[in-house]
């Protein structure tokens, strides 16, 4: 069985899986996290491996988004810890696999082309005999080995890619930002975790996907729930900003502007309606002899005058 490693401590992952009836086997992590775009440390990796060690059980990597990070801390393969330590050709070394694709850091998910990276020979002659279910067609393949094999073209496209990608993600963070809308602090990937909790009309899973279908529908922006990328908190949302142009940012921002200056106007007239309907029902529920005592009053008044 396959068990992925969440964002929290492996002790609690420990007792999670001991309440499942199967038993884990392999463990599946991401050194750069979907949705979050935060990366791993180097101590968060060390504990990794002293968890499959201690557990006596395989870890794979998943390292795909291993070319977009375009911030400090630097990318750290799991690969890295296992020399760092001298466990290569150890039996923990046979119990951690990488898995990588061209899809994400090259831009090409047409190709549909990915490896796997195991010093287990066992898992390398199985992965072999599936690949015959999914052949890289030969054209495919020459494409890829001439751009591959142009060094100098491939280190300055992944250079001049992670430079665009940090020049597009402190564009969305800031225009954000100037509109009461904060991110999650990241340094890779294609996407930023956005936190609009505060425009939730409940703090529900319900509430979240109300919220979604107004962006979507209605504000014209394709971005996703928190809920899909199994959040334990609703309000929190994926927004992509590497599939577009500088323009069709631009023009998304003006969108959200728009969006949050309705939602705080229809929240100031639905605050402005609790008001008054509390005023009248606070009137309602005053003493008939209140509203006896102000008539005499009145009546008082008028033949004063």
């Amino acid at each position: 069985m396959v068990s992925e490693l969440p964002n929290l401590p492996l002790k609690k992952l420990t007792n999670k899986q001991k309440n499942k009836s199967s038993k884990s086997r392999v463990s599946w992590s991401r050194t750069l996290l979907n949705p979050l775009g935060t990366s791993l440390s180097l101590h968060e990796l060390d504990l990794l491996v002293n968890f499959i060690s201690s557990k006596n059980i395989h870890l794979v990597g998943d390292e795909i988004y291993s070319g977009t990070v375009f911030s400090s801390p630097s990318f750290i393969s799991i690969m890295e810890v296992l020399k760092n330590r001298n466990l290569m050709n150890t039996e923990i070394s046979k119990r951690v696999h990488i898995v990588y694709s061209l899809s994400k850091d090259l831009g090409l998910p047409g190709f549909r082309i990915g490896a796997i990276y195991s010093n287990d020979e066992h898992v390398v002659s199985a992965a072999t005999k599936m690949s015959s279910f999914g052949l890289v067609s030969s054209q495919t393949k020459h494409l890829l080995s001439e751009i591959l094999s142009d060094q100098k073209f491939t280190k300055t496209y992944l250079s001049e890619n992670r430079r665009r990608l940090k020049e597009r993600h402190e564009m969305l963070v800031k225009g954000l930002k100037r509109y009461g809308i904060r991110c999650l602090e990241n340094n890779s990937g294609l996407f930023c975790w956005v936190d609009l909790r505060h425009l939730l009309n409940t703090n529900t899973f319900e509430g979240e996907m109300e919220l979604w279908k107004k962006i979507v529908y209605e504000v014209g922006l394709n971005i996703s729930p928190g809920s899909s990328c199994h959040c334990g908190e609703p309000g929190w949302f994926r927004v992509c900003f590497a599939n577009m142009s500088e323009e069709t940012l631009d023009l998304a921002m003006q969108r959200v502007k728009s969006f949050v200056d309705s939602m705080a106007k229809q929240n100031n007239k639905n605050r402005h309606q609790q008001l008054m309907n509390r005023n009248s029902r606070r009137t309602k529920s005053l003493p008939k002899w209140v509203f006896e005592l102000s008539f005499r009053q009145r009546e008082v008044s008028a033949d004063d005058r």
